[in-house]
């Protein structure tokens, strides 16, 4: 599945009927015509739906409004985000590490199709893995794997508990 086949939709606004990159363009110069601070997560959950898997990916547009220095050091209140989500499903039963590195693939191609905006108007971007550290979840089949192609592919990531984007955002758009 590519980016451009996956019907997106703004949580709570419905169906975004133009390209995701002139959307998320939109977003990002109203935003930072408003002098806020800006960054991207991009993250990837399934989950078991009959006889095959439900993916979602969740795009989320963190809003940070600048307030001034305290100590040396600038201070942000966080405005909230705007969500973006695509969903699909795949009748295919991976194992639980194939499916893992899926759900990092698709963040990424997400993150590629976004990378050239995100440079232009020096948006942070990150992809956040719904992979846990921890060694007796399941998830941590493909924690290495998971990272190295993050990393590889040259992308900040988080994973579990961090990567509120998969884990928390990507997950209820998958239930």
């Amino acid at each position: 599945m590519t980016v451009n086949e996956i019907t997106w939709r703004r949580v709570e606004h419905g169906i975004i009927n133009e390209p995701l990159v002139d959307y998320l363009e939109g977003l990002i110069e109203a935003q930072l015509e408003l002098g806020n601070t800006l960054k991207l997560c991009i993250g990837t959950d399934s989950q078991v739906k009959g006889k095959g898997f439900k993916y979602a990916t969740a795009i989320i547009l963190e809003m940070k409004q600048p307030m001034g220095i305290v100590a040396g050091k600038m201070t942000y209140k966080g405005l909230g985000a705007k969500v973006i989500s695509g969903v699909f499903f795949e009748k295919q039963l991976p194992r639980i590490k194939q499916r893992m590195l899926k759900e990092v693939q698709l963040s990424i191609n997400v993150g590629y199709h976004l990378l050239d905006l995100v440079e232009v108007y020096d948006v942070e971007m990150e992809i956040h893995a719904d992979v846990n550290p921890k060694e007796t979840a399941g998830s941590n089949v493909a924690m290495k794997e998971a990272i190295g192609f993050m990393t590889g592919m040259g992308f900040k990531y988080k994973v579990k508990p961090d990567a509120y984007a998969a884990s928390s955002g990507a997950d209820k758009l998958c239930q």
